[in-house]
């Protein structure tokens, strides 16, 4: 009787055979899958790139204006308190006084953006703020002085959470940590460019028989932000769907994330559940210890580096460009890791105490220029990069109004610190006669901030 038959191979059992050919359907699907998932992510980073690279640089720009237009007091004072006999306390309450009529019209001013669009709204802001920085070379008394520095603040109060609320429109919270480094850096750069720029503005027309040199200053460093205002209307869009640029499915793909993320967000019913939410007045706490190191650094960096043994005003400003250049890397590495780890709390924390270090060395340092630059160097740049990751944070759980309103109120309450950091060093530099005892003050405030940092959740700091 022959023998049965036996299938050779490597499948002899039928069920086997089926069985892999089950698993090799599956494999080649799993296969699929992944190269569809794969040129989704893509497809996903390509569209961030376009949208990155197509406004990033302009509001960068604007805002690099904005802040010259800010802070260029701070490189006025080396002239104008002798011209016009103020003390370091005049000149701390006016450099300070800019935030109170910030704080005023803050709230009010992002709601505005949020209804009228960011395009109408910005132009709005650097238009007028243009015109009253240009004013402020008429001043001649404490009092004119401090109304310039308050009108000023009142008309740009909005435009960082503006720009905040403007970047959530276009960015989910899992991208918006690059692009808030990427805006940031306007502040370095503002050091880089501002710093040499008024150096020279003060050294080129010293003597000049038509005005005063820092009058010169406030008028030339204001002509940027008003051709930037205009600018605004014109290259500006307000969402993406509005992006010529973009291609409907892009526009789709975007708006569909953007929509899907909103889902998971806070949308406070009433002003008073607004008004209960904890986590936005922690978070203005964590903001407003943030912002005195910012202003300490911004409105006493070009006096630190003067009195550290430099005498002439140029060598001042280019010196004085050093720690922001800096600063500009460590902000784009922090961001990046940041966002890779997620770990944004952590990252705020650290880069924050490395700042307070360095800016109480700088205070420590005396008649060495070497010294404190590098000191100051430190300083900014842990700051800086603290502060770039910072609304990564309430922008991660606030949408809607709620966002508008929420980033404002932290802002403004945040930006009082622009008050009390340049009243308080001036204060001090006044009581003691020891410049030293302001920053350590500073560098104390950024130090608690660190620490505040660490009571905000996870679930919310770390998305």
């Amino acid at each position: 009787m022959p023998a049965p038959h036996v299938p050779r191979g490597r499948y002899a059992n039928p069920d086997h055979r089926d069985r892999a050919r089950q698993e090799g359907r599956l494999e080649e699907t799993m296969d699929q899958a992944a190269s569809l998932d794969l040129g989704a992510r893509t497809a996903e980073t390509n569209v961030y790139r376009k949208i990155t690279w197509r406004i990033m640089p302009f509001i960068v720009v604007c805002y690099l204006v904005a802040y010259l237009d800010r802070v260029n007091v701070g490189f006025a004072k080396l002239q104008m308190m002798s011209d016009l006999g103020f003390s370091d306390a005049v000149y701390g309450f006016g450099a300070g006084v800019f935030f109170i009529g910030y704080f005023i019209f803050e709230v009010p001013s992002n709601l505005a953006l949020h209804k009228l669009g960011a395009r109408i709204w910005i132009a709005r802001i650097m238009i007028t703020w243009a015109i009253i920085s240009a004013l402020t070379l008429f001043v001649t008394t404490p009092i004119q002085f401090y109304a310039a520095r308050f009108f000023l603040g009142l008309a740009e109060a909005g435009f960082s959470p503006g720009i905040m609320l403007y970047l959530t429109y276009w960015f989910p919270a899992k991208k918006r940590g690059f692009a808030l480094g990427f805006y940031y850096i306007a502040i370095p750069l503002a050091g880089v460019v501002g710093g040499p720029v008024s150096g020279l503005i003060l050294q080129y027309f010293d003597g000049s028989t038509v005005m005063k040199a820092w009058q010169w200053l406030f008028l030339l460093e204001a002509a940027p932000s008003l051709i930037a205002g205009v600018a605004v209307l014109y290259l500006m869009v307000d969402r993406p769907e509005q992006a010529k640029w973009l291609t409907d499915a892009e526009k789709a793909e975007v708006s569909a994330e953007l929509r899907h993320e909103d889902g998971d967000k806070v949308v406070h019913a009433t002003s008073m559940d607004f008004l209960k939410d904890v986590r936005i007045w922690k978070l203005s706490g964590v903001y407003f210890m943030t912002i005195i190191g910012l202003y300490g650094i911004s409105f006493w960096l070009p006096s630190i580096v003067k009195e550290s043994g430099i005498k002439d005003v140029a060598t001042v400003g280019w010196l004085s460009a050093i720690p922001y250049l800096v600063a500009i890397p460590s902000i784009i590495l922090t961001g990046i890791s940041a966002d890779r780890t997620r770990r944004r709390r952590a990252h705020f924390s650290a880069a924050l105490a490395i700042g307070a270090l360095g800016l109480a060395l700088a205070g420590y340092v005396g008649q060495s220029p070497a010294a404190a630059v590098f000191w100051l160097s430190i300083g900014t740049a842990g700051m800086l990069s603290a502060l770039s990751l910072f609304w990564g944070v309430p922008c991660a759980f606030l949408a809607g109004t709620s966002a508008a309103a929420g980033i404002a109120t932290i802002n403004c309450i945040g930006n009082l610190a622009g008050f009390v950091s340049p009243y308080m060093v001036g204060g001090l530099n006044v009581l003691t006669g020891n410049p030293a005892f302001g920053l350590y003050a500073v560098a104390a405030c950024m130090l608690a901030g660190a620490i505040l940092m660490r009571i905000i959740p996870a679930s919310l700091g770390d998305r």
